[in-house]
């Protein structure tokens, strides 16, 4: 089969159109549809508990819709609501639902079957340590908090424990061995990482609702692929995200290992769905889906979150955008680099800049700690950076945006702001 050569700025272009990152937004209210195509161009939106911002998984359609209405994300991720009908309880509909799919992870309900195999992995290869002397899998307490669950869900783990301690029953230990968990939130993870039980929703303290599938999941998605049809579609789904990438970064996108994923691959390029392809300036083989746009030109901009899809795997970033991207989070403050929490900045195809935030939401201020700028920056960089971070800001419920003197972006960044 023929190689498809690419310039590196068409690389780049194709990489940024898959993820409907290279045009300006949509003008006027964001809505339930808008978010639906965000959803089908990505597949995946990555769950994490850090809050410094904004959490995780509200900042890719940020990036991609502007100032959009989180209740909107709210509704396609909790239906939690049944409606009677003729005697039995009906799941409203539902666009996202939690998996671990790239890592914890909103997907969209189709997914939910290919990812079986990941579920059997945790069933039955997983070390879950033990209960009370027991292989926590075979302790009692599961069965008891899966039957409070079918009984009573959708609970979170906090009402779980609350309702076992109250009652006296058999999972009374306020602490457990990982992460200062408790007792039964080992069991429920247990059960939610296996399919036993799955996230309606989650409450105000971000906890999620743990609730049966079939009472969550439309009817459709409740069955089994097999393992090698499953990761075929997955690694499919990864590359129609992607655009163009190389193997390691297409199974990164749903974290796909071993033998089947490795023939997945093969019988995708064998059928003509993904096309070898070399990409200027290396020797290593890269992969375009047939059905990938290329555009001459890209004309939009977005300051991606550290878990945005386009920036998930850094050999690929600095190999397309030249930026060695890292974020501080899970580095001691005193060897972080650019800052806590970075994000980079995409000025049309190119990563022009990065930025240190927080939320200062006691203050109403926007943070920008550290600017710092890449070779690719150009004129026009902290004009248009700044009217995105007002954008943010806004949409944030800030008042306003405050830049620390750290960085050689910050001194232009400041003056932009102050002139916008």
């Amino acid at each position: 089969m023929e190689t498809v050569s690419l310039s590196l700025e068409q690389a780049r272009l194709t990489a940024v159109a898959a993820q409907g990152l290279h045009r300006p937004r949509v003008d006027g209210p964001r809505t339930m549809r808008h978010v639906q195509g965000v959803i089908d161009r990505l597949g995946v939106l990555q769950i994490d508990s850090v809050n410094v911002l904004a959490r995780a998984h509200l900042l890719p359609l940020f990036a991609r819709l502007g100032p959009y209405d989180t209740d909107l994300l709210d509704r396609a991720t909790a239906s939690g609501r049944y409606a009677r009908r003729r005697g039995r309880a009906v799941v409203a509909e539902r666009r996202l639902v939690e998996s671990w799919a790239h890592v914890a992870a909103y997907v969209p309900p189709r997914a939910w079957p290919l990812l079986a195999f990941r579920r059997r992995w945790f069933a039955q290869e997983h070390d879950w340590g033990e209960l009370d002397g027991v292989r926590l899998p075979d302790a009692p307490q599961v069965a008891e908090v899966r039957e409070l669950v079918a009984a009573e869900g959708p609970l979170s783990a906090s009402q779980v424990h609350d309702r076992f301690v109250a009652d006296g029953r058999s999972v009374r230990r306020k602490r457990g061995t990982w992460w200062g968990w408790t007792t039964e939130k080992r069991v429920v993870e247990h059960l939610f990482l296996t399919g036993e039980v799955v996230s309606a929703g989650r409450n105000a303290q971000f906890e999620r609702l743990y609730d049966l599938p079939e009472r969550v999941l439309p009817a459709e998605a409740l069955g089994e692929v097999p393992e090698a049809d499953a990761k075929r579609a997955l690694l499919e789904l990864g590359a129609r995200s992607h655009g163009v990438a190389t193997a390691r970064a297409l199974k990164d996108y749903y974290r796909l290992t071993g033998a089947v994923a490795d023939q997945a691959l093969a019988d995708l390029v064998e059928e003509g769905v993904l096309l070898p392809a070399r990409v200027e300036g290396g020797t290593e083989r890269w992969f375009l889906h047939r059905d990938a746009a290329r555009p001459r030109r890209a004309a939009g901009q977005a300051l991606l979150a550290p878990f945005d899809p386009l920036v998930w795997e850094r050999r690929r970033v600095e190999r397309l955008f030249g930026m060695r991207y890292r974020i501080g989070i899970y580095t001691p403050a005193a060897q972080r680099v650019d800052g806590y929490y970075v994000l980079p900045f995409l000025e049309d195809s190119r990563l022009t800049a990065r930025v240190d935030l927080k939320a200062d939401r006691a203050a109403g201020v926007l943070r920008v700690q550290s600017a710092h700028a890449e070779p690719a920056l150009t004129d026009a960089t902290p004009e248009r950076l700044a009217h995105e971070l007002r954008t943010m800001a806004r949409w944030l419920g800030l008042d306003e945006v405050s830049v620390e003197a750290r960085g050689a972006l910050s001194p232009a960044l400041a003056s932009a702001l102050t002139l916008s």
